[in-house]
């Protein structure tokens, strides 16, 4: 088992009402921590959203960014423009 520190931003953290949370799980990849939050189910369906942006130690990563012991993963919209 593994413990990393969750943070929310934008739309994300005023939907969940929360900031950040610690997570526990059988994680190997940020996808996982992802996946297990949607799992919970109710507001954190909003996870699935197609296009979740997602950061490790406060830099920009994909979903099969690899992770380790107490990493922070962050989570918020994708940004739009115009």
């Amino acid at each position: 088992m593994m413990k990393v520190k969750v943070m929310y931003f934008a739309r994300y953290r005023e939907q969940l009402g929360v900031d950040a949370e610690r997570v526990e799980g059988a994680f190997n990849v940020l996808d996982d921590v992802r996946k297990a939050l949607v799992a919970k189910g109710g507001k954190y369906a909003l996870l699935a959203e197609q296009n979740v942006m997602c950061a490790r130690n406060e830099e920009l990563c994909r979903l099969d960014e690899p992770l380790e012991e107490g990493d922070e993963v962050a989570f918020f919209p994708p940004v739009t423009g115009g």
